[in-house]
C-alpha cells in the first residue's frame, strides 16, 4: 500500500484520542503527540498545551510558527536535517526542547552519532536537550541519559514482530520498564563530580584495608 494508505490504516480518531486522554488523567500522567499540520495542531489543543514537531517538518516554517504560537511546551525532532536547517527552525520557533535523533528505523549505531547531544547542549544552553532513538536495543539510549539528555523518546510496542513500520525499532513494555529503571539509576549514579570525597559506605573499607599511618 502506499504511504498515505498505510497511515490512514493506522491513524487514530477522535474516539481513540478520548480514550487516551481519560487513561492518562487516571494516572496523572501528561501526554502529547507530534502534530504535521495546522489542524493537527488544533485538534493536539484539546487534549494538551505540549507538541512535537516530528524531524520531517521542521522545514515548513508556517507550521512550526503557528504550533509555537499555540502551545506551552514545543519540541523539535532534528533528523533528516542539516544544521542549517535546524538553526533555522530554532530561530523561527523558539522550540523548549531540542530532539537529537537519527531517523532511519532501525538506525544504525555507527551513525548514531551521539556526541551531537553535547554540540546541541554547547550551542543552545538555554534549550533543554533530549534523544529520540530508533535502534535495536537500550544501550545507546542509557548512554545519552549519562550525556545529559533530560528528555528521552523510544517507541513502544506490545510485540515487536507485529505488523507494522515502526515495530523492529520499538522496545516492548518489559524493555520500557528496564529503560526507565536504568536511566533513573544512571541519573542517581552521575553524582555531583569533583573533588574526590570519602564516601559514608567507603569507610568501613578504609578502616579494614587501609595501612594506618604511623
Amino acid at each position: 500500500m502506499t504511504y498515505i494508505d498505510y497511515k490512514h490504516k493506522i491513524e487514530f480518531e477522535h474516539e481513540e484520542y478520548d480514550e487516551i486522554a481519560n487513561y492518562c488523567s487516571r494516572l496523572n500522567l501528561n501526554w502529547f503527540a507530534s502534530v504535521w499540520d495546522k489542524p493537527s495542531v488544533d485538534f493536539m489543543l484539546e487534549y494538551t498545551d505540549i507538541a512535537k514537531i516530528p524531524s520531517a517538518l521542521i522545514t515548513d516554517e508556517q507550521l512550526i510558527k503557528y504550533a509555537r504560537s499555540k502551545f506551552k511546551t514545543l519540541i523539535i525532532s532534528t533528523g533528516m536535517s542539516d544544521e542549517i536547517q535546524i538553526e533555522k527552525a530554532v530561530a523561527d520557533c523558539d522550540p523548549d526542547i531540542i530532539m537529537h535523533t537519527n531517523s532511519a528505523y532501525p538506525s544504525q549505531y555507527r551513525e548514531l552519532n551521539l556526541n551531537y547531544i553535547k554540540h546541541l547542549q554547547e550551542k543552545y544552553p538555554k534549550k533543554e536537550i533530549g534523544y529520540s532513538g530508533h535502534e535495536y536495543g537500550l544501550v545507546t539510549t542509557f548512554a545519552t541519559a549519562a550525556l545529559g539528555s533530560t528528555w528521552i523518546e523510544r517507541h513502544i510496542t506490545l510485540d515487536r514482530t507485529m505488523w507494522g513500520s515502526d515495530q523492529l525499532a520499538s522496545v516492548e513494555p518489559s524493555g520500557l520498564i528496564k529503560l526507565v529503571k536504568g536511566i533513573r539509576n544512571i541519573e542517581i549514579s552521575m553524582g555531583s563530580g569533583g573533588p574526590r570525597k570519602i564516601i559514608g559506605s567507603e569507610l568501613a573499607k578504609l578502616e579494614s584495608l587501609r595501612p594506618k599511618e604511623k
